[in-house]
């Protein structure tokens, strides 16, 4: 009997939006075309143009013993190579930001392979081979898995990121990564707060109507109330009883 993943309950637009992005098989999607040597100079890992540096051989070279699980596993082109691991690292706005920290491990962990996610309160890492996470890196910024000013690209001094909006729309940061000149978010530092040699262009922040339609957020003030969707608050009420059960009736 075939299994059809559900993605999570709900029947509000947030609800469907979590369920779109989370599934594989919906491609996401693009809204923006920062290019591949715009998103090196945000992460900031390497020099555009500079060689992947490696923290090992490529496998084809190791001579690694005969193994089954290596016949069933095909490697990342970045492990396959060698290169090392990096990250980029994410803080949502509370304000009906496209995506939150859970959302996005969700999504990463059904859409790509080889990869570390981990969810903080108020931020959002992934971890993987370098030439891969390059790849995942132009999904994230370029899709409506992100708008320029309610989603930050931060790899340090994330905190404060989701308290307040500033007039302009923008969320605050502490490093000022970046800023809104001429309509557009342009990014002066990368994801550590190191400055840029030039300004990095990630595009218009999208307007209130697409955010609503778009975001995975509940909120009750300025978009979806979470308890609006019946049957989502139905599934969190039974997994929380379950769970209170066990701990202190198992038997039952």
């Amino acid at each position: 009997m075939a299994y059809t993943p559900q993605y999570g309950p709900g029947k509000s637009i947030v609800a469907e939006n979590r369920r779109k992005q989370m599934n594989p098989s919906v491609k996401l999607e693009k809204i923006r075309s920062v290019t591949d040597e715009d998103i090196v100079m945000i992460l900031g890992h390497r020099a555009p143009g500079q060689a992947y540096p490696s923290a090992h051989p490529p496998l084809a070279e190791q001579g690694e013993p005969d193994c089954p699980i290596r016949k069933l596993v095909t490697p990342t082109e970045g492990a396959k190579a060698g290169d090392r691991v990096r990250y980029i690292q994410f803080a949502d706005s509370m304000y009906i930001a496209p995506s939150q920290p859970y959302q996005r491990t969700y999504v990463e962990m059904y859409r790509y392979r080889g990869i570390d996610p981990g969810t903080l309160s108020g931020r959002q890492i992934v971890e993987t081979r370098e030439r891969d996470l390059e790849k995942i890196s132009a999904d994230l910024i370029n899709t409506n898995l992100f708008d320029p000013a309610r989603v930050g690209i931060r790899g340090a001094t994330v905190h404060g990121h989701s308290l307040r909006l500033a007039e302009d729309g923008m969320m605050f940061d502490m490093l000022q990564r970046c800023v809104l000149e001429g309509g557009s978010v342009k990014y002066v530092k990368d994801q550590i707060g190191v400055p840029l040699d030039r300004k990095v262009d990630v595009g218009k922040p999208m307007d209130e109507a697409w955010l609503k339609a778009n975001t995975t957020m509940f909120h009750s003030l300025v978009g979806t109330a979470f308890r609006d969707d019946t049957e989502y608050v139905e599934y969190v009420q039974r997994i929380h009883s379950l769970r209170t059960k066990y701990g202190f009736m198992p038997v039952e």
